[in-house]
């Protein structure tokens, strides 16, 4: 690997992941999302690790709510996040907007602004040819997507197709652990899918990471124009695919298994 890295996922809170992003030349790590620092604090030990960034996805608590107890213990001075995010991330330092580069040691990523669930949220992608990932945060779960808090769906529905455009390769770790409710509802919209089927035989707890092109094969929200998906929930053949994503989205709101 050009860049030898590592991901660690740290579990936080009820169903919410952190992440540390490892390089393992340097031994220094950002952290994404830390939504409570004694977690992250205590794998950056385990892993024997300096954090040296935070990365924010967006800026609800359970993603933020760690960053000023992080950045104190771990003397951390760049916590970034979406330009639009401004007063909205603690301690945040940079602002981004898609392109713009992050970097912990020798591991790279560039910020996608994935607007939808928050109009700041911002995904992290790292595009090395033997080490591909993407954190999501909740724009893009697995088998899933977040709810519509803030964006329209045109927004969500850009979003999704952006990092669906990634290579199918790319890992992909999202923002919580809802992989088994998802899966169902996907069945549910589109029970003749045989990727689904083995998905839901093989998932065990915890799944992440996931990969794009699997989210490609199973998620509904990236399969707006299956017919069996209109099909099932009524949607015409002719909508567009925002009209789609928005009766999905909505479906899901609802949806209880």
């Amino acid at each position: 690997m050009s860049n030898p890295m590592r991901i660690v996922p740290v579990p936080c809170l009820k169903d919410n992941y952190a992440y540390l992003v490892v390089c393992e030349r340097t031994g220094e790590a950002a952290v994404v999302d830390p939504s409570e620092a004694a977690p992250v604090l205590a794998a950056a030990a385990r892993e024997g690790v300096k954090i040296r960034a935070i990365w924010c996805t967006h800026h609800h608590f359970d993603h933020v709510g760690g960053n000023e107890e992080v950045a104190k213990a771990a003397n951390v001075r760049e916590i970034t996040g979406h330009v639009s995010d401004r007063g909205r991330v603690p301690g945040q330092t940079r602002f981004l907007e898609t392109g713009d580069t992050v970097q912990v040691g020798d591991v790279r990523a560039y910020a996608m602004h994935i607007p939808g669930h928050t109009t700041g949220a911002v995904a992290y992608v790292i595009d090395d040819a033997d080490q591909r990932a993407a954190f999501t945060g909740d724009t893009l779960f697995l088998a899933g997507c977040g709810r519509m808090f803030e964006g329209t769906p045109v927004q969500f529905q850009t979003s999704l197709t952006l990092l669906a455009e990634l290579p199918p390769d790319t890992r992909v770790y999202c923002g919580h652990e809802y992989t088994a409710a998802n899966l169902r509802f996907a069945r549910h919209v589109e029970p003749s899918n045989s990727a689904l089927v083995r998905e839901v035989e093989s998932l065990r707890v915890p799944s992440v990471p996931g990969t794009i092109g699997n989210e490609r094969a199973t998620n509904p929200f990236l399969r707006v124009r299956q017919e069996e998906i209109r099909r099932t929930l009524g949607i015409p053949k002719d909508a567009d695919d925002v009209a789609a994503f928005a009766a999905i989205r909505a479906e899901k709101d609802e949806f209880r298994a």
